[in-house]
């Protein structure tokens, strides 16, 4: 698991890359805003449990300030919001069991949460205030499009029948509302690991609801109950949030050349990180997608980093194929610095002999179960 202490680097200066739309590396300040609707007649209940959960929160590493609002209009909505000293410190404690564990105690009152997070761009209030609080330099211009995976692991020996049916199942209505719409889901498996990523165009939660509703997903989800090596009930509300908790795989970096193409092909990559090393390494990968993004000649046209605590996994968007492509092109490395770098960062059975590419290559490839795009608005 991540520690939460782990830090990484924060360059003095970086101005925000063109070709890159989504990161939580650039080391600004993080502005958490969490969206809380309160069972009836639950409140002291709720401020009791983030009374409580307040007092464990401030000595994370990382965490500067949180405030817990009450609506003046609607006793049962609730607003905290938090200051970090940027996204990885966060990252690696929301991700955490201990934040699991911690927040459990407030989900009894609770009938709906929202979660938003923001690097803090500008602020008011002089140059004294601002003294030493780091902001990110440029707005990114991204395309509209939320990144987000999700990740569990399947009993051994079951893999085959798992995959058989995370591939056959009928594809959601891509519409969700207005203005939410589902746009791509890239579903892969390493070993026993099952790793769904998703694109969605509007609101991710909405999506994902919609998504859950469907009869047909939820059959699939029903089917692979017996082969989860996490338990899960999905007619228990709490037992599903748990298990959805643990599964999700943030985004943490997206980059992207500007010359896609439809038959680039789209292929995934875990690296599983020594234990505390995850997000380091994923910070790794980041910078050298972003510098090989300035050659919009590369054969890799798109990247998206997720991290969760050791599990690190990289989609990528190749044309002419994965094969056609040098090694340390296709794991996102420069130059044999870097290969050095990774191996450091990787667990023992990934590492092996570091300078074999093509063996990293293949230890890390994961197999592509389905790859599906949603018709483009009519």
């Amino acid at each position: 698991m991540t520690a939460i202490s782990e830090r990484v680097s924060e360059p003095a200066e970086q101005q925000a890359s063109k070709t890159v739309s989504q990161s939580v590396f650039d080391g600004s300040r993080l502005r958490v805003v969490l969206l809380v609707d309160v069972c009836d007649g639950a409140q002291q209940q709720f401020l009791e449990a983030y009374e409580q959960m307040g007092k464990q929160v401030a000595s994370v590493p990382g965490h500067v300030s949180d405030q817990l609002c009450q609506s003046i209009e609607n006793p049962s909505q609730w607003l905290i919001t938090s200051e970090w000293e940027s996204a990885p410190p966060f990252l690696a404690w929301v991700n955490s069991e201990e934040h699991v564990r911690m927040v459990e105690p407030m989900h009894s009152c609770i009938r709906d949460t929202r979660s938003l997070r923001f690097h803090i761009v500008r602020e008011t209030g002089g140059e004294k205030a601002a003294a030493g609080r780091r902001l990110q330099t440029e707005p990114r211009i991204g395309d509209g499009v939320i990144r987000h995976a999700l990740t569990f692991t399947v009993k051994p020996g079951s893999e085959r029948k798992v995959a058989e049916l995370l591939a056959n199942y009928k594809s959601p209505e891509a519409r969700v509302d207005d203005t939410t719409r589902l746009c791509r889901t890239s579903l892969f498996m390493h070993g026993n690991r099952v790793v769904r990523a998703i694109e969605v165009r509007g609101d991710l939660l909405a999506a994902l609801r919609h998504v859950a509703r469907q009869p047909g997903i939820r059959a699939v989800e029903e089917a692979i109950n017996p082969y989860l090596e996490q338990d899960r009930d999905l007619n228990d509300q709490e037992s599903a949030r748990v298990f959805f908790t643990r599964a999700a795989l943030p985004a943490v970096h997206h980059v992207t050349t500007g010359q896609e193409s439809e038959e680039a092909e789209r292929h995934a990559l875990f690296y599983p990180a020594r234990p505390g090393r995850g997000m380091k390494l994923a910070e790794l990968l980041s910078r050298q997608d972003e510098r090989a993004a300035d050659d919009p000649r590369g054969p890799v046209s798109r990247s998206t980093v997720f991290e969760r605590d050791d599990v690190v996994v990289r989609l990528i968007d190749v044309r002419g194929g994965l094969e056609a492509v040098d090694p340390a092109v296709a794991l996102g490395l420069a130059d044999s610095a870097q290969v050095s770098e990774l191996t450091t960062l990787l667990d023992e059975g990934a590492a092996g002999k570091g300078g074999d590419l093509a063996r990293l290559l293949s230890l890390a490839r994961m197999e592509r179960i389905t790859d599906r795009r949603s018709a483009p608005d009519a």
